[in-house]
């Protein structure tokens, strides 16, 4: 388990909302909903402070993760506990950014009409969706394919011009693998 998820686990066991922790962090709600999906990392600093405005000791959650996880399951029922920040998107990583070397994955949680950018950094990198459950439009190199429940698509990123926007009525969720 990583930091993110024991921060999420922890907020949600005390029924606060991102909002709600981010404003007694001081911290901004994307970046708190980053951490917690293991897509950025806080300073000691922010973990404190994160730490103390859910009410957990931030010398705890450290210890808790200290042992890596070779395998990290999200099921089903973990699709109902989703926090959207104002992007509309949350991005639910399997392992933490120093786990991810050659290969990156997690679940894309997308609500109606909003957008995932392409991946920063990422050169001649090769993309996989397989849509879960709803639909999304994949823009690529100027061309948009709908992707319907049970589609799925392998490709090499471009980030010029690339995005997954949901244009269904209903939260759409994507299994995306991608290399480095």
């Amino acid at each position: 388990m990583n930091i993110g998820t024991l921060i999420r686990k922890c907020r949600k066991e005390r029924k606060l909302t991102l909002k709600v922790v981010a404003e007694r962090a001081s911290i901004s709600e994307g970046f708190l909903s980053q951490v917690e999906n293991a897509v950025n990392s806080p300073s000691v600093d922010t973990l404190i402070r994160i730490c103390n405005a859910i009410g957990v000791d931030a010398g705890d959650l450290i210890s808790q993760v200290s042992k890596r996880n070779d395998i990290v399951l999200i099921r089903k029922s973990d699709w109902d506990e989703i926090d959207f920040s104002h992007t509309g998107f949350v991005t639910r990583r399997f392992f933490s950014p120093e786990y991810r070397t050659v290969i990156d994955s997690a679940i894309l949680v997308v609500e109606p009409g909003k957008s995932i950018p392409a991946r920063k950094n990422v050169k001649n990198g090769q993309e996989v969706l397989c849509i879960l459950k709803g639909a999304i439009d994949l823009m690529l190199n100027n061309q948009t394919y709908t992707l319907l429940e049970g589609d799925c698509v392998h490709y090499f990123s471009n980030r010029e011009s690339e995005k997954i926007t949901n244009t269904g009525a209903t939260t759409s969720f994507v299994l995306w693998v991608g290399t480095m």
